[in-house]
């Protein structure tokens, strides 16, 4: 079967990647339950978001990427979230994966994307593996869960820990290894997401050059390997970006949800058990559907003052301060709490129907509930870590700020 995707048609050329994000949106509604059932993002999911360049938003431009800022990132995965959970998740994750290898040296970058500007990263930032210093390199051997679109791509950005010639632990690494040196084991059987093949990695001895390590303490000061100083969008605060982008998809959610409850109120749907015929009709209903929408307008306003910040810090080239760069922790967890409550209040507008599994709401109910339990995005731990940099206490619960 042919699909003609947006980026196809020559009316859609001067699209910005949100439209191309919204013009999708009825494809991947379409193919949603099959990703979810096959427990994969669609090939025909793959190539549309190929082809309208939405996988390579933070590929550089002079390797045949959009380069774009992290606002417009952030815009185009929470519409593509409207279509499908998983597969805004899977975009998210190879999108912010591509900016770290903008992070890396000329040389990595060109053996990514030098004979294939269309390439595709995942990864996962856990040293769960072990490694040992070899002659130009090190030997790493690991396992690494939940590796987000690892289906669907040919390298993998993998953490590692960093020793010395005696054995000893002297930092933590960022490996950057080819798919075809590593083996997906398939563990990735959950509630939610379903959809994202977020399995496991394995390594066993695979040397790793030194050109394709980065170090993760160096990063989290803003001490990147590009030679590129003139490229804003890799001069973005790490941390802030790597936690931030998972939270453009929960927006996206809570608005699908809307969009699918909009719709059953505005065909007649009622109340059982009450003289409402037309639930629109109600003022319970009524007074609902504004606080939902509140929450989404909140949820999405905290996400692009985030986004914006990092995106001013990085274009003034200056580091984003630890207070800022707490706050967007913060906002992270913010934006995630919030959208799952504008959902649960659409779920109870809609009523216990939402759960029924021919009802796409459900879906998205669970693509949100497991999406926004990310380590990450943990809304208690966000708010420790900003209580903390608010009040000027040195000693943080994390070096990832």
């Amino acid at each position: 079967m042919t699909t003609a995707t947006a980026a196809a048609m020559p009316e859609a050329r001067d699209q910005t990647p949100q439209q191309r994000a919204t013009g999708l949106i009825p494809l991947l509604q379409r193919n949603a339950a099959r990703t979810e059932t096959d427990r994969r993002v669609t090939e025909e999911n793959i190539r549309a978001l190929t082809d309208a360049g939405l996988f390579s938003l933070t590929v550089p431009r002079r390797l045949g990427g959009q380069q774009t800022n992290l606002r417009t990132f952030l815009e185009t995965t929470s519409e593509l979230a409207r279509g499908c959970g998983s597969t805004a998740w899977v975009a998210t994750l190879i999108n912010v994966c591509n900016w770290l290898v903008g992070l890396y040296p000329e040389r990595t970058q060109q053996e990514v994307w030098g004979d294939d500007p269309h390439a595709r990263v995942c990864g996962v930032l856990a040293p769960s593996a072990t490694s040992r210093e070899a002659e130009g390199g090190h030997v790493v051997t690991g396992r690494w869960g939940f590796a987000s679109g690892s289906l669907h791509s040919q390298w993998a950005a993998v953490g590692i820990p960093l020793t010395d010639s005696s054995g000893r632990l002297t930092d933590q690494g960022m490996a950057l290894i080819p798919m075809s040196d590593l083996t997906v084991e398939d563990t990735w059987y959950v509630a939610g997401m379903r959809g994202t093949g977020s399995n496991t990695l394995v390594a066993d001895e695979v040397f790793v050059p030194a050109h394709r390590i980065m170090s993760v303490s160096k990063a989290v000061t803003g001490a990147y390997g590009t030679e590129r100083h003139d490229e804003a969008l890799y001069r973005s605060a790490f941390v802030p970006v790597l936690s931030l982008v998972l939270a453009g998809p929960q927006v996206g959610l809570a608005r699908a949800g809307m969009d699918l409850v909009s719709a059953s109120l505005a065909k007649g749907k009622g109340i059982s058990y009450t003289f409402y015929e037309r639930a629109c009709e109600a003022p319970s209903t009524q007074i609902q559907i504004a606080e939902a929408a509140q929450l989404i307008d909140t949820a999405r306003l905290h996400l692009l003052r985030a986004a914006d910040d990092i995106d001013t810090w990085a274009a003034k080239d200056e580091y984003m301060p630890l207070p800022v760069r707490a706050r967007v922790r913060m906002d992270t967890g913010y934006v995630a709490r919030r959208s799952r409550e504008a959902l649960d209040l659409l779920l109870s507008v809609q009523g216990a129907g939402s759960f029924a599994e021919a009802s796409p709401l459900q879906r998205i109910w669970r693509d949100q509930e497991t999406g926004s339990r990310h380590a990450i995005v943990n809304p208690a731990i966000s708010g420790e870590l900003y209580g903390r940099a608010l009040l000027g206490i040195e000693e943080q619960v994390t070096p990832l700020i």
